[in-house]
Protein backbone atom coordinates (compact mmCIF):
# COMPACT_ATOMS: atom_id res chain seq x y z
CA UNK A 1 0.00 0.00 0.00
CA UNK A 2 1.48 3.39 -0.94
CA UNK A 3 2.16 6.00 1.73
CA UNK A 4 0.28 9.30 1.72
CA UNK A 5 3.47 10.98 0.46
CA UNK A 6 3.68 8.53 -2.45
CA UNK A 7 0.02 9.10 -3.30
CA UNK A 8 0.61 12.87 -3.25
CA UNK A 9 3.18 12.46 -6.03
CA UNK A 10 0.69 10.68 -8.29
CA UNK A 11 -1.01 12.65 -11.07
CA UNK A 12 -4.49 14.02 -10.35
CA UNK A 13 -6.16 11.53 -12.72
CA UNK A 14 -4.40 8.58 -11.07
CA UNK A 15 -5.65 9.63 -7.64
CA UNK A 16 -9.17 10.09 -9.02
CA UNK A 17 -8.83 6.65 -10.63
CA UNK A 18 -8.13 5.12 -7.22
CA UNK A 19 -11.18 6.88 -5.85
CA UNK A 20 -13.35 5.73 -8.75
CA UNK A 21 -12.51 2.05 -8.12
CA UNK A 22 -13.22 2.03 -4.38
CA UNK A 23 -16.94 1.24 -4.46
CA UNK A 24 -16.35 -1.71 -6.79
CA UNK A 25 -13.44 -2.91 -4.65
CA UNK A 26 -15.64 -2.77 -1.56
CA UNK A 27 -18.45 -4.62 -3.34
CA UNK A 28 -16.07 -7.35 -4.49
CA UNK A 29 -14.64 -7.74 -0.99
CA UNK A 30 -18.02 -8.20 0.69
CA UNK A 31 -19.72 -10.23 -2.07
CA UNK A 32 -21.08 -13.47 -0.66
CA UNK A 33 -20.28 -12.60 2.95
CA UNK A 34 -22.94 -13.20 5.59
CA UNK A 35 -24.31 -10.38 7.73
CA UNK A 36 -22.67 -12.07 10.72
CA UNK A 37 -19.25 -11.93 9.08
CA UNK A 38 -19.77 -8.33 7.95
CA UNK A 39 -20.69 -7.29 11.51
CA UNK A 40 -17.96 -9.28 13.27
CA UNK A 41 -15.21 -7.23 14.82
CA UNK A 42 -11.75 -8.80 14.76
CA UNK A 43 -11.26 -7.62 18.35
CA UNK A 44 -12.72 -5.11 20.80
CA UNK A 45 -10.74 -2.21 19.32
CA UNK A 46 -10.98 -2.73 15.54
CA UNK A 47 -13.97 -2.17 13.29
CA UNK A 48 -16.03 -4.78 11.48
CA UNK A 49 -16.33 -4.64 7.68
CA UNK A 50 -19.73 -2.93 7.79
CA UNK A 51 -18.33 -0.25 10.12
CA UNK A 52 -15.51 0.47 7.67
CA UNK A 53 -18.02 0.97 4.86
CA UNK A 54 -20.16 3.28 7.03
CA UNK A 55 -17.05 5.29 7.90
CA UNK A 56 -16.13 5.69 4.24
CA UNK A 57 -19.70 6.77 3.44
CA UNK A 58 -19.67 9.45 6.13
CA UNK A 59 -16.17 10.71 5.34
CA UNK A 60 -17.18 11.07 1.70
CA UNK A 61 -20.02 13.34 2.74
CA UNK A 62 -17.74 15.43 4.98
CA UNK A 63 -15.18 16.02 2.23
CA UNK A 64 -17.84 16.76 -0.39
CA UNK A 65 -19.20 19.51 1.87
CA UNK A 66 -15.67 20.78 2.56
CA UNK A 67 -14.88 20.99 -1.15
CA UNK A 68 -18.04 22.99 -1.77
CA UNK A 69 -17.19 25.31 1.13
CA UNK A 70 -13.74 25.90 -0.37
CA UNK A 71 -15.15 26.61 -3.82
CA UNK A 72 -17.76 29.03 -2.48
CA UNK A 73 -15.59 30.86 0.07
CA UNK A 74 -12.08 32.24 0.25
CA UNK A 75 -9.99 30.15 2.65
CA UNK A 76 -12.84 29.04 4.96
CA UNK A 77 -12.06 27.72 8.43
CA UNK A 78 -12.94 24.07 8.86
CA UNK A 79 -13.63 22.08 11.96
CA UNK A 80 -10.89 19.78 13.24
CA UNK A 81 -12.15 16.43 14.46
CA UNK A 82 -10.86 15.69 17.95
CA UNK A 83 -9.01 12.49 18.68
CA UNK A 84 -11.41 9.56 18.76
CA UNK A 85 -14.13 11.30 16.75
CA UNK A 86 -14.31 8.47 14.19
CA UNK A 87 -14.97 5.91 16.92
CA UNK A 88 -17.63 8.15 18.49
CA UNK A 89 -19.28 8.51 15.07
CA UNK A 90 -19.27 4.73 14.70
CA UNK A 91 -20.93 4.34 18.08
CA UNK A 92 -23.39 7.23 17.78
CA UNK A 93 -24.49 6.25 14.29
CA UNK A 94 -24.57 2.55 15.20
CA UNK A 95 -22.28 1.49 12.38
CA UNK A 96 -22.06 -2.07 13.66
CA UNK A 97 -25.83 -2.52 13.30
CA UNK A 98 -25.88 -1.03 9.79
CA UNK A 99 -26.53 -3.00 6.64
CA UNK A 100 -23.29 -3.14 4.64
CA UNK A 101 -25.03 -3.23 1.25
CA UNK A 102 -27.10 -0.13 2.05
CA UNK A 103 -24.04 1.70 3.36
CA UNK A 104 -22.12 0.74 0.22
CA UNK A 105 -24.92 1.98 -2.04
CA UNK A 106 -24.94 5.32 -0.21
CA UNK A 107 -21.13 5.52 -0.43
CA UNK A 108 -21.26 4.79 -4.16
CA UNK A 109 -23.79 7.59 -4.76
CA UNK A 110 -21.80 10.09 -2.70
CA UNK A 111 -18.51 9.11 -4.31
CA UNK A 112 -19.95 9.57 -7.81
CA UNK A 113 -21.14 13.05 -6.81
CA UNK A 114 -17.67 13.83 -5.49
CA UNK A 115 -15.94 12.54 -8.61
CA UNK A 116 -18.26 14.54 -10.86
CA UNK A 117 -17.37 17.68 -8.93
CA UNK A 118 -13.63 16.94 -8.78
CA UNK A 119 -13.39 16.13 -12.49
CA UNK A 120 -15.01 19.49 -13.30
CA UNK A 121 -12.35 21.52 -11.46
CA UNK A 122 -9.67 23.53 -13.18
CA UNK A 123 -6.06 23.23 -11.98
CA UNK A 124 -6.50 26.61 -10.29
CA UNK A 125 -9.61 25.46 -8.44
CA UNK A 126 -7.76 22.36 -7.20
CA UNK A 127 -5.35 24.70 -5.42
CA UNK A 128 -8.10 26.53 -3.54
CA UNK A 129 -7.93 25.71 0.12
CA UNK A 130 -9.24 26.02 3.62
CA UNK A 131 -7.68 26.69 7.00
CA UNK A 132 -7.46 23.76 9.37
CA UNK A 133 -6.76 24.69 13.01
CA UNK A 134 -4.02 22.05 13.36
CA UNK A 135 -2.70 21.38 9.85
CA UNK A 136 -2.93 24.91 8.47
CA UNK A 137 -3.89 25.48 4.86
CA UNK A 138 -5.21 22.41 3.01
CA UNK A 139 -6.09 22.42 -0.69
CA UNK A 140 -8.67 20.43 -2.60
CA UNK A 141 -5.71 18.69 -4.26
CA UNK A 142 -4.51 17.60 -0.80
CA UNK A 143 -8.03 16.36 0.00
CA UNK A 144 -7.90 14.13 -3.08
CA UNK A 145 -4.55 12.75 -1.93
CA UNK A 146 -5.95 12.05 1.52
CA UNK A 147 -9.08 10.36 0.16
CA UNK A 148 -7.17 8.15 -2.29
CA UNK A 149 -4.78 7.08 0.47
CA UNK A 150 -7.67 6.74 2.94
CA UNK A 151 -9.50 4.41 0.54
CA UNK A 152 -6.50 2.08 0.27
CA UNK A 153 -6.00 2.13 4.03
CA UNK A 154 -9.61 1.22 4.78
CA UNK A 155 -9.88 -1.38 2.02
CA UNK A 156 -6.96 -3.10 3.71
CA UNK A 157 -8.68 -2.77 7.10
CA UNK A 158 -11.93 -4.19 5.66
CA UNK A 159 -10.16 -7.20 4.17
CA UNK A 160 -8.44 -7.91 7.49
CA UNK A 161 -11.76 -7.62 9.32
CA UNK A 162 -13.34 -10.15 6.97
CA UNK A 163 -10.47 -12.52 7.78
CA UNK A 164 -10.97 -11.89 11.51
CA UNK A 165 -7.61 -10.12 11.81
CA UNK A 166 -6.92 -6.80 13.46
Amino acid sequence: MPTREEVAKQPWEQRLGRMSRTADDLAAAIRGQSEAVLARRPDAKNWAANEVICHLRDIEEVYFVRCHAILLNDEPQIYADPSGAADRFAEDRQYQRSDAAQALAAFRRRREESLTLLRSLTPEQRQRGCMHPISGRITIDAFVTMLAWHDDNHLDQLRRALEGKA
